[in-house]
C-alpha cells in the first residue's frame, strides 16, 4: 500500500473515496463542509435526509456528487464534537474501513487538520496508516475463490496546512511497519492449525531473519532434552508435531548493551491434552499461538524500521493433544531451572512452555523481558475482549507498556501480584502446582506460576486471551498486541 501526503483543494482531488466526519445532531467536520461548499449544499442535504445522525461509527457513502473529484464521499459519524479525541478517530476511521470493504474503492483520501498541532497530525498519520492496512487484510490463504476487493493500493492523507515533511514521513512509516507487522500476525493466527504447525512458525522466522538481517536459532527436541526443558517438553509429548524453540536476534543496538527480550506462547492447538476441553469452538484453539505471532509479527515491524535497539525474540512451540504418550495430571516434571512441577491439569500448558523459555532468557542479562501469552480463560472473565491484562514484577515497566497501549489503541491494564497470591500455589508432590487450589484470581496465579522463573530480571506478562481474536461472525485473528508492543520498542528507541 502507497501512503502519501496532499495540500491540493480537497474537492479537486481524484481519489475513489474522500472520509469526511460528522458529529452528533449532524453537525460537518471541517473537512465535510468544505465539500459541502464545493458541492453547494449536496453533503448537507444528504445528512438532513436523517440517514446521518453522527454517532459514532455510523457510516453514510455518497456517490458522484457535483463538485467534487472524488467517486465517493464516506461520511462517518464520530460522536460528541466535545469528546472527539484520539480514540474515536481511531474509532471512525476503523469504521470506514470496515464499510468500504464491500464497495469497489481501492484509495481513500484522509483529511487531517494542522491545526492541532504537528504531534497530534503525525499520530493521526500513523494510526490512519495502520488501520488502513488492517482494513485492507482479508484471509484468503485456504479460500477457493477469494473476495480481491480491497482498500488496498493507495491513502492520502489531505493536509489543510503546512506540516513538519520528515516527520510526517517518518509517522507514516511506522505506521506502515506496525500495519505490516499486524498483518502478519494476525495471517500467522487464522491460518488452519494442520498449516501453521510449529514448523511453519520456525519457517516463518527463518524468512524473517533471512530478509531483515536477524539471527535465527532453532533448538530442536534434542537440543531441549540437552537443555533440560522438560515442562516443555512434556506438554509436546503426545502430538505428531515435533517441538520448536524459535530464537531471532536483532543486533541494532550498542554492542554489548543489554537487550529486550521478547517471549511469545506458541500452542499451535490446543485439545487440552488429557484434560480434553469441550468440543464446542475448540477450533478456535488454533488461536493458542498468538502470542508467539505477536511477537513475530513485531520483529516484522522491528526489520522494517530497524531500531536501534538489541532485541531478542523467543518462541516455544508445539501442539498440546491427547494420546497414550500424553503427560497425565498429577505428573511432576523438572524445569529448566531445577524447579519441579506437578501438573494437576494439563490444560494449563502455556504456563509450562513459558517457564522454560523465561529460563533460557536469563543468558542474555536482559535489560527486561515481556512474554505475550493467550494464558487463561480468567482473564477473559476479569476484562472481557476490549483490554489486555498485564502483570509484572516491575512497576515502572508495567506502566511502561500500559502508556504504549494508549498510544496505540491498545489497551491494558495492570493487575497486582504478590505474596498472598503467590502462597494459593502449593503442592504436597512438588516445588510448585501447574494450577492453584480454585479458581479464584486464575490470572494472577497464573503470573504469579511464571513470576518464580523471573527472579534475575525486570519482567512483565501479558494475558491477551481475551483480545487476541474474536469469535462469532467476525471470527479471526485481531493481531494485538502488536500495536502496544511496537510502541514500547519504539519509545525504548527513542524514535
Amino acid at each position: 500500500m502507497e501512503f502519501s501526503t496532499s495540500t491540493a483543494e480537497l474537492s479537486a482531488l481524484k481519489t475513489d473515496c474522500i472520509i469526511v466526519g460528522v458529529f452528533d445532531g449532524g453537525k460537518l467536520s471541517k473537512p465535510a463542509k468544505a465539500l459541502d461548499k464545493a458541492s453547494k449544499g449536496a453533503v448537507e442535504k444528504a445528512v438532513g435526509h436523517g440517514d446521518m445522525t453522527g454517532k459514532t461509527g455510523s457510516t453514510l457513502l455518497l456517490q458522484g456528487l457535483a463538485g467534487i473529484a472524488a467517486k465517493r464521499v464516506l461520511l462517518v459519524g464520530c460522536g460528541a464534537e466535545k469528546d472527539y479525541g484520539r480514540a474515536a478517530y481511531s474509532a471512525c476511521l476503523r469504521a470506514a474501513f470496515k464499510a468500504l470493504k464491500s464497495s469497489a474503492a481501492t484509495d481513500v483520501t484522509i483529511p487531517l487538520e494542522t491545526a492541532a498541532g504537528a504531534a497530534d497530525v503525525a499520530w493521526k498519520a500513523e494510526q490512519g496508516a495502520i488501520l488502513a492496512l488492517d482494513g485492507a487484510y482479508r484471509y484468503t490463504r485456504t479460500k477457493s475463490k477469494a473476495d480481491t476487493r480491497n482498500v488496498g493500493k493507495a491513502v492520502t492523507f489531505h493536509l489543510d496546512g503546512k506540516v513538519d515533511g520528515k516527520a510526517m514521513q517518518a509517522a507514516l512509516k511506522r505506521g506502515e511497519a506496525i500495519g505490516e507487522g499486524v498483518a502478519l500476525t494476525k495471517e500467522l493466527g487464522n491460518l488452519p492449525p494442520n498449516i501453521a504447525t510449529p514448523t511453519y512458525l520456525a519457517d516463518t522466522a527463518k524468512d524473517l531473519a533471512k530478509k531483515y538481517g536477524f539471527k535465527c536459532t532453532i533448538l530442536e527436541k534434542k537440543d531441549m532434552e540437552k537443555l533440560g526443558m522438560n515442562t516443555l517438553l512434556s506438554v509436546s509429548k503426545a502430538s505428531y508435531q515435533p517441538p520448536k524453540f524459535i530464537v531471532l536476534e536483532h543486533h541494532g543496538g550498542k554492542k554489548g548493551a543489554a537487550p529486550i527480550v521478547l517471549v511469545g506462547k506458541g500452542i499451535t492447538f490446543d485439545t487440552g491434552g488429557i484434560s480434553l476441553k469441550p468440543g464446542a469452538e475448540m477450533d478456535e484453539m488454533k488461536y493458542d499461538m498468538q502470542g508467539a505471532g505477536s511477537v513475530i509479527g513485531v520483529m516484522k515491524t522491528v526489520g522494517l524500521l530497524k531500531l536501534p535497539l538489541n532485541i531478542v525474540m523467543l518462541v516455544p512451540t508445539c501442539e498440546n493433544m491427547p494420546g497414550g504418550n500424553a503427560t497425565r495430571p498429577g505428573d511432576v516434571v523438572k524445569s529448566m531451572n531445577g524447579i519441579t512441577v506437578e501438573i494437576l491439569n494439563t490444560d494449563a500448558e502455556g504456563r509450562l512452555i513459558l517457564c522454560d523459555a523465561l529460563t533460557y532468557a536469563e543468558r542474555y542479562k536482559p535489560a527486561c523481558v515481556v512474554d505475550a501469552a493467550t494464558l487463561t480463560g480468567a482473564m477473559v472473565i476479569a476484562l472481557g475482549h476490549i483490554t489486555t491484562g498485564v502483570f509484572a514484577n516491575d512497576d515502572k515497566l508495567a506502566q511502561e507498556l500500559v502508556d504504549a497501549g494508549k498510544v496505540a489503541q491498545d489497551a491494558a491494564w495492570h493487575l497486582p501480584m504478590g505474596a498472598e497470591y503467590d502462597e494459593l500455589l502449593k503442592s504436597n508432590f512438588a516445588d510448585l502446582p501447574n494450577i492453584s487450589g480454585g479458581r479464584a484470581g486464575g490470572s494472577i496465579t497464573a503470573a504469579c506460576f511464571l513470576g518464580r522463573f523471573t527472579k534475575s530480571y525486570k519482567w512483565a506478562h501479558m494475558d491477551i486471551a481475551g483480545t487476541a481474536w474474536k469469535s462469532g461472525a467476525e471470527k479471526g485473528a485481531t493481531g494485538r498486541p502488536v500495536p502496544l508492543l511496537a510502541n514500547f520498542l519504539i519509545k525504548r528507541a527513542g524514535k
